[in-house]
């Protein structure tokens, strides 16, 4: 009898791990998030984004990596807190000018 639980409880599990994450607000996926914020901050002329890291849970947009400026920095944070679905951004981005 509790095997038989155990077997359920980690068919359930498996599947709560296999459905994409939705922001609850919203009803758009982590994975729609990250690839907006990618685009958006890849094309911007001043930020010019391609290299810099994101991450998404839960709609939370957490950013990493180098720009030259504070202008930089700002700017890509205000072009992901744009996106449908973002809930918060965590800037970690770092200004090194070079």
């Amino acid at each position: 009898m509790i095997m038989r639980f155990f077997v359920l409880f980690l068919i359930v599990a498996l599947i709560a791990l296999s459905v994409p994450s939705f922001s609850a607000e919203d009803g758009v996926s982590d994975d729609q998030i990250y690839d907006q914020v990618r685009r958006k901050l890849a094309t911007d002329r001043e930020v010019k984004g391609g290299g810099l890291d994101v991450e998404v849970r839960q709609g939370v947009v957490t950013m990493r990596g180098k720009v030259r400026t504070d202008k930089q920095k700002t700017k890509a944070e205000k072009i992901a807190k744009k996106v449908k679905g973002v809930t918060k951004v965590v800037n970690e981005l770092v200004v090194e000018p070079y």
